[in-house]
């Protein structure tokens, strides 16, 4: 019995599918090689997208400041230091009565220094203030006078209102624990966005390999399908089917390198790179191998997550709005509270000699008596909406909730994914190489070894969309909880 061999022709296309069959080692001609990681560290440093999400935090960070120093002793000092000079006609009592109308010329100088101090607790507003004015009036019977104040205490004291500095302290924690959660999670939507230009350029590179050696190979059966026309084993229709798959591969070649020469040119665009920086990537097939326990996925959300922080501060606005609506609008008043020293005299030395105390109380209340219902309408329009708040937060932490259960899940069905597409990608594969080396020998048609060919371009592509599914979801389980189950740690 003779035993069949393959033509040498087909021994060289089998090697270059071999080797075009599993790219997983791909770069261009360029100097700067990137892995996945390597791209994702560009990025974290530069990304318009990174760089947006790092201002928001920054200045997240110091409105933080700024609202902290609200509760910190404040010191300023005020007054006209620059004399003020006053010209102008004044009437004057007499002791009969009558008034008397008489041309005034005056300068007049001050200034004064305070510390206040809020206390957010009691809702209270201390100050301590200290200053010295001189009264200066010209003419024939011209004068000069010190007026002294070397220490006054004072207290503000909101009776019956809301507190607005314990509202505003809750509020701005949460806004801070919010700002610094959102920007953890801009930065898992960087890497998201980075790994699809990534493997955009992957799956392009993949394309232009299959494109070049599908071309070559359609090339080569064209030329010895002629042959075989020739000598009259096939007929017509297959050469011109073999034709036709040779010019389709060109023309897939073509596309494939313009879609390769745009997806390096978004890469760079989304990395912040020069256009004209040779680019090469490399890809690897392992992955990390861990287990995304689901209920570990839902309590690290409700710790981490911006939106459980969004929600929480929605629901405290709604709150204080209630607050102020009872407080606010019904009876209340004011307390102050002021004691010191003070002295006038000639000469500013004088003026701090036998000081004289001053006191003063003062409350101020205010009693609605007749509003038509509007009191009662506030308090229970702001009972509605922080009911509504509510049931909005409510909502937020279910989504929450839900969005981390379903990447845990997500990152488990794309790793099986991925295992399944390398085996297929591994069996369509051997399917072409043995459909090629059956038609050497004319054991099967061309139909068959361009079904073989189709499958396998088709695995090809699907293991690589497998590959970039399984980082998506990886990086979407961290966005979701802002938790690194690969290293068992929360993301900082």
């Amino acid at each position: 019995m003779t035993r069949l061999r393959a033509p040498r022709w087909a021994s060289a296309l089998l090697k270059a599918f071999v080797v075009a069959g599993m790219p997983r080692l791909l770069h261009a001609q360029g100097d700067l090689r990137l892995t996945l990681r390597d791209a994702l560290a560009i990025a974290a440093r530069q990304a318009p997208q990174a760089l947006i999400a790092r201002g928001a935090r920054d200045a997240a960070r110091a409105r933080d400041h700024v609202a902290f120093t609200q509760y910190l002793p404040s010191l300023s000092v005020g007054g006209n230091s620059v004399p003020t000079i006053t010209r102008s006609i004044t009437p004057v009592i007499q002791p009969d009565g009558t008034t008397l109308y008489r041309p005034l010329q005056q300068t007049t100088a001050g200034l004064t220094a305070s510390v206040v101090q809020r206390v957010p607790w009691t809702n209270t507003t201390l100050n301590i203030a200290s200053g010295l004015n001189q009264v200066q009036v010209n003419g024939e019977s011209g004068s000069r006078t010190w007026s002294s104040l070397p220490l006054q205490l004072s207290m503000t004291q909101p009776l019956l209102k809301s507190n607005t500095f314990k509202w505003e302290r809750r509020q701005q924690a949460l806004r801070v624990s919010s700002a610094e959660r959102r920007y953890l999670e801009a930065r898992e939507e960087v890497a998201i966005t980075v790994t699809n230009a990534f493997f955009d350029v992957y799956a392009t590179s993949v394309a232009v390999a299959n494109a070049t050696t599908n071309a070559a190979t359609n090339d080569t059966l064209f030329t010895l399908n002629k042959g075989r026309l020739e000598v009259g084993k096939i007929g017509e229709n297959d050469l011109l089917q073999s034709e036709l798959a040779l010019l389709r591969s060109r023309a897939s070649l073509t596309d494939a390198l313009l879609a390769h020469q745009r997806a390096l040119a978004q890469l760079r665009l989304v990395l912040a790179l020069p256009p004209q920086t040779p680019l090469a990537i490399v890809v690897s097939d392992s992955v990390p191998s861990f287990d995304a326990d689901t209920t570990l996925a839902v309590e690290q959300a409700r710790r981490n997550s911006s939106g459980m922080t969004d929600a929480e501060a929605s629901t405290v606005q709604a709150e204080r709005a209630l607050s102020e609506a009872r407080w606010n609008n019904g009876a209340g008043g004011n307390l102050q509270v002021s004691y010191g020293y003070n002295n006038t005299a000639g000469t500013a030395a004088d003026a701090y000699k036998d000081l004289r105390d001053a006191r003063q109380l003062q409350v101020g209340v205010q009693i609605p008596v007749w509003q038509w219902g509007a009191h009662g309408a506030q308090v229970e329009a702001a009972k509605a909406d922080r009911q509504s708040a509510e049931s909005s937060a409510q909502n937020v932490r279910n989504q929450v909730e839900l969005n981390a259960r379903f990447a845990a899940l997500q990152l488990g069905q794309a790793r099986r994914a991925l295992l399944i597409a390398a085996k297929a990608d591994t069996v369509a594969a051997k399917r072409f190489q043995v459909a090629l080396n059956r038609y050497g020998i004319s054991r099967i048609t061309i139909d068959n070894l361009y079904i073989a060919q189709s499958e396998k371009d088709q695995a090809l592509s699907a293991y690589g969309q497998a590959l970039r599914g399984y980082w998506l979801a990886y990086f979407q389980l961290r966005k979701a909880t802002l938790y690194d189950f690969e290293r068992g740690a929360v993301i900082r």
